[in-house]
């Protein structure tokens, strides 16, 4: 699914002797750990309602930061993947356009995590999740737009280069070749859809966690971010019921349901989540305590000294150095690895999952999309439940995590060795497959 952050270790202070714990930094003295004067209550300005207070905790902001990935699960993940067919038909697209189209967003992902993650780290977090949220909002309205312009569809195949014969003999007849239709154009309007959610999306998993694990202990991070990534799992389950279903007639394979209107009514239930995310402070109360007790696990490389002795990270200038330390790490570049190879995987796979039970299996694109989320969703996000809970349970280090990641990722690369001998042969065809006697 998409898509996760991982932590920017050249932001960790200095740090020679790794057992050692952190030292707060003095306020102004721009390290990675928070002065408690950036510390604030919820509000606006000198507007503090005391209800608002309540929020003003890690429990608060997880709370709020599950809805926005909820959401963002039920359009990325739930809602584009279910109507990839739908729109192959309405805009005459192949599937080669709309797998572009699904691309969309990790291009845009994967230009801007690198930059937002440099810039973000020491802002405002919770700010950057409300522009994440109004982005996300706008590339829902911008996806469902199409059909406002469209015009009608036209129910029914359509008939192109036909001849009509006139006058009352046979041989006197006129034929006029259909215009080139103008609706594959529509395709560049889902693409920009696409990337806004991208770029809403690329603060949400990266300084969305980041800001998890900065307000929480470290034992009770993995717990938090695992309940956070399971809801931006649920979403998709949503997307896909809400997407399935509907009361009218889908018999016909010409039909095309109003894929349109979800897209339009999570744009307005996004923008509503604007308003919690910009009411949060820069760091939660207690955040410079809990970083401050925090020990530093990073790959001692001789990055830390580097980053010291130059100052890096603190402008723009500092950017391509910043990246040339990270491109070193070699724990951070398998951890890179291993999650581009799964998402090689799991996107397609969820992208076109239910367009391939659709086609293979002759079922209906509502059966289809409800069945891939009930078959898929439950299990990821009960994934991400239980890994969180064991690895705060149990207090797992960097090393024990890592040995626990293997583990998992060699029992199902074992597991998907079934889709080398499950295959399905193709539905009985007329002339094709099959005689035409009987």
């Amino acid at each position: 699914m998409k898509r996760g952050g991982i932590e920017n270790p050249v932001f960790e202070p200095p740090s020679p002797d790794l057992g050692r714990q952190r030292q707060v930094s003095p306020a102004g003295a721009g390290g990675s750990v928070p002065a408690a004067a950036e510390e604030g209550p919820c509000g606006w300005g000198h507007c503090t309602p005391k209800a608002l207070q309540l929020c003003n905790n890690p429990e608060g902001y997880l709370a709020a930061y599950s809805l926005l990935a909820i959401f963002q699960g039920i359009v990325v993940n739930g809602l584009i993947n279910i109507s990839i067919s739908t729109i192959e038909k309405r805009y005459e697209l192949n599937s080669s356009l709309t797998g572009l189209i699904s691309a969309s967003y990790d291009i845009a992902f994967c230009i801007l995590s690198l930059f937002v993650s440099f810039f973000g780290e020491r802002g405002h977090k919770p700010r950057w999740l409300a522009f994440s949220a109004f982005m996300l909002g706008l590339g829902s309205l911008i996806f469902s737009l199409p059909h406002f312009s469209s015009g009608k569809y036209h129910y029914g195949a359509k008939l192109e280069d036909t001849c009509q014969i006139s006058g009352t003999s046979s041989t006197n007849f006129t034929c006029s070749a259909s215009t080139k239709s103008s609706l594959p154009n529509y395709l560049y309007v889902f693409i920009l859809g696409q990337l806004l959610l991208g770029v809403g999306g690329t603060p949400l998993y990266t300084l969305g966690t980041a800001f998890i694990d900065d307000s929480v202990p470290k034992h009770k991070s993995s717990l938090y971010i695992g309940i956070g990534y399971a809801m931006s799992l649920l979403g998709p389950a949503i997307g896909y019921v809400l997407g399935g279903h509907t009361k009218m007639d889908q018999d016909d394979p010409r039909w095309l349901g109003a894929w349109w209107i979800a897209f339009l009514a999570c744009f307005f239930a996004i923008w509503l989540l604007i308003i919690p995310f910009s009411c949060f402070p820069k760091h939660l109360p207690g955040t410079a305590k809990i970083q401050a007790e925090k020990i530093s696990e990073t790959h001692n490389d001789g990055s830390e000294v580097l980053v010291e002795t130059k100052n890096i990270g603190k402008s723009f200038k500092d950017f391509p150095m910043a990246l040339l330390i990270l491109l070193k790490n070699p724990v951070l570049m398998c951890l890179i690895i291993a999650s581009s190879s799964e998402a090689l995987v799991a996107t397609g796979f969820a992208t076109f999952l239910p367009k391939f039970i659709e086609n293979q299996f002759g079922k209906t694109s509502s059966f289809s999309a409800t069945l891939g989320g009930l078959v898929l969703i439950p299990a990821a996000a009960l994934g991400q439940i239980i890994s969180g809970i064991l690895v705060s349970k149990c207090k797992m280090d960097c090393k024990s995590i890592i040995k626990f990641i293997i583990g998992t990722c060699s029992v199902a690369l074992l597991l998907n060795t079934v889709f080398l001998f499950a295959k399905c042969g193709n539905e009985p065809f007329a002339g094709v497959s099959e005689t035409y006697n009987g």
